[in-house]
């Protein structure tokens, strides 16, 4: 196929129609008529000369071309604001609403807020502190706009921010007796690292009592320093009191965790900018 320019305002309805999941939904989008929607990507379809949607009963899905060209398309268009917007003097303004666990507050929060303030200085920023899957609620209610969160959620676009190694933590002056059950220091339900530690002891045949449970991250720290026993976390809560217990210890080996930051699915222009201008950068 010999190359050709890809038309920006087909490809920007090639994306509305696939986030708004139908024809006359992105045509509301794009003020445009349905017809004029469907002629758009018939457009788009000769231009690529490969078909971006199938059939699948009453709804059309994307086929792997449409996959490809949705990645390329939000980059493209990501890149085409941003210099229309550096062109006229214009900058992205309004309020962005993001959501991030306790855990990573201290450590890629600083840098991530660092990268909005630099991309777009006039935007506001407003940060909700609490726990993972509290977060994730709060977005699919629409009350952030985004969030980050080290849990797996395919429905939401995304960007990977970190992959992180999830250790066994203990005080630097607590001693495992590996002829007694290891206590744990865990946090309540919902928890990614409370179900993980629980899955990977009860799979290496270590037996195990629970001796703190915390809603917090904060209470989970206070309970380590105390030496009142071992908790599962990512690498991010280490400090110069605590040590890592692993393998040598008789301890099973924790899997990497890896902390995305999620788009919601209504979320304001400018949350919605934001992210296209950080995914089209491959943060």
């Amino acid at each position: 196929m010999s190359l050709v320019n890809l038309d920006i305002e087909l490809l920007r309805t090639f994306v509305a129609i696939v986030e708004r999941e139908s024809f006359a939904a992105a045509a509301d989008a794009v003020h445009r008529t349905q017809s004029a929607v469907t002629q758009q990507m018939q457009r788009l379809e000769t231009q690529i000369d490969k078909p971006l949607f199938r059939k699948q009963g009453r709804e059309k899905r994307l086929t792997e071309d449409g996959l490809k060209l949705l990645e390329y398309s939000r980059r493209l268009l990501a890149l085409n604001d941003e210099a229309c917007s550096a062109i006229s003097g214009s900058t992205l303004t309004g309020e962005v609403r993001l959501g991030a666990p306790v855990d990573v507050a201290d450590s890629m929060l600083p840098n991530l807020l660092q990268r909005f303030s630099k991309m777009f200085p006039s935007l506001r920023m407003t940060i909700d502190v609490g726990r993972s899957p509290f977060l994730m609620e709060a977005m699919k209610r629409g009350e952030i706009d985004m969030a980050i969160s080290p849990r797996e959620h395919p429905e939401f676009r995304r960007i990977t921010l970190r992959t992180s190694p999830a250790v066994w933590i203990c005080a630097a002056d607590y001693r495992y007796d590996r002829t007694e059950p290891l206590d744990l220091i865990i946090a309540d339900e919902p928890s990614l690292f409370r179900r993980t530690a629980l899955d990977h002891l009860e799979r290496a045949g270590i037996a195990w009592r629970i001796t703190y449970v915390a809603p917090t991250l904060p209470g989970i720290r206070a309970a380590v320093r105390a030496g009142l026993g071992v908790t599962a976390r990512s690498v991010e809560m280490m400090s110069p009191d605590f040590r890592v217990l692993g393998e040598l210890d008789g301890l099973p080996r924790l899997p990497d965790v890896t902390y995305n930051l999620y788009l919601g699915a209504a979320p304001n222009l400018a949350a919605r900018r934001l992210f296209d201008s950080l995914e089209a950068v491959r943060m």
